[in-house]
C-alpha cells in the first residue's frame, strides 16, 4: 500500500472515532474567539466583538458564550449579576441589565466570584456540554464562543461535537504571543474549522498627554503571522486606557464609548468577521 492510500485510510479510521457533530438548537453560525495564550484580552475582544455584530447589523441577534470554564470574564465584562433561571436542569439567562444581547451564558453564574473551580477533564466536557446543549439560546443569527486559552480539551470538545462557521484568533504583536497564535490557528486548520482570520490586540498605545504612539509590543507580529498561515487580517485594536477601564466597569466601549477609535476599532473587526464569514459559505 503507498503512504497516500494509507494516510486515506487512517484518516477515515480516525473520522469513524470522532463524535457526531450536531448543531445547537436555533443557532444559525458559531464564532469561536480563541488564542494560544492568556493575557492577550481575547475575553474583552469577544465581548466587543459580538456588540460589534449587533450594532452593525442590528436586525440580528447575537448570544455570547464564555466556555472559559476556569476562568470565566464575560459577567465581569458585562456587568451582569444573578443567577440563570433553572428548568428542567436547563440554565437559562434570558435578560440583563442593560439587555446588550440577546443572551448570554457564563460558568460565571453557576458559581461564586472568588470560587476556584477544580475539576478534571470529564466534570469540565460535562459542563461544556450542558452549556452547549441546554441552555435555551432562542432564536440566534450568530452564538460568539468566548474559548479558553491554549489547544486542550474544550477547544476540541466544541470543535468536533458543534458546526462552528469560523474561528477569530486574537493575539498581540508580541513573539513570544504569536507562537500559540500559530499553535491554535494549526489546531483548528486540523479539525476542519475554518480560520477568519487574526486580530492584533494592543497593537499600538497613544500618550494621552502628546499623542506620540509607542509599539510597546511590537509592531505588525499579528499581521505577519496571518500572511504566513494565509488567513485575513482582521484589524488592529490599541492598547488604550478606556477599553481597560470600562472592562473594569463591565461597560463595553462599543456601546459606552460608541464614538471612540478603539470602538471604531472593534465595529471593524465585525465587518470583518462578517465578510469572512460570507466568503466562507459560499
Amino acid at each position: 500500500m503507498d503512504s497516500k492510500a494509507l494516510q486515506e485510510r487512517q484518516k477515515q479510521h480516525m473520522a469513524k472515532g470522532l463524535p457526531k457533530q450536531k448543531p445547537i438548537t436555533g443557532v444559525k453560525q458559531v464564532i469561536v474567539v480563541a488564542s494560544g495564550k492568556g493575557g492577550v484580552g481575547k475575553s474583552t475582544t469577544a465581548v466587543n466583538l459580538a456588540l460589534g455584530l449587533m450594532i452593525n447589523n442590528p436586525s440580528k441577534s447575537v448570544g455570547l458564550l464564555d466556555a472559559d470554564v476556569y476562568g470565566p470574564s464575560i459577567p465581569k465584562l458585562m456587568n451582569l449579576k444573578g443567577n440563570p433561571e433553572l428548568s428542567d436542569i436547563r440554565p437559562v439567562l434570558t435578560s440583563c441589565d442593560p439587555p446588550l444581547l440577546s443572551v448570554s451564558m457564563s460558568m460565571g453564574f453557576l458559581v461564586d466570584d472568588v470560587a476556584p473551580i477544580v475539576w478534571r477533564g470529564l466534570m469540565v466536557m460535562s459542563a461544556i456540554e450542558k452549556l452547549l446543549r441546554q441552555v435555551d439560546w432562542g432564536s440566534l443569527d450568530y452564538l460568539v464562543v468566548d474559548m479558553p486559552p491554549g489547544t486542550g480539551d474544550v477547544q476540541l470538545s466544541i470543535s468536533q461535537n458543534i458546526p462552528v462557521a469560523g474561528a477569530v484568533i486574537v493575539s498581540t504583536p508580541q513573539d513570544i504571543a504569536l507562537l500559540d497564535a500559530r499553535r491554535g490557528a494549526e489546531m483548528f486548520k486540523k479539525v476542519h474549522v475554518p480560520v477568519l482570520g487574526l486580530v492584533q490586540n494592543m497593537s499600538v498605545f497613544q500618550c494621552p498627554n502628546c499623542n506620540h504612539q509607542t509599539h510597546i509590543f511590537g509592531s505588525d507580529g499579528a499581521r505577519q503571522l496571518a500572511d504566513t498561515l494565509g488567513v485575513q487580517f482582521l484589524g488592529d485594536v490599541p492598547l488604550h486606557l478606556n477599553i481597560r477601564e470600562m472592562s473594569d466597569r463591565g461597560k463595553p466601549v462599543v456601546v459606552s464609548s460608541p464614538d471612540s477609535p478603539e470602538a471604531e476599532a472593534y465595529r471593524k473587526v465585525a465587518s470583518a468577521v462578517v465578510r469572512r464569514l460570507e466568503e466562507v459559505n459560499t
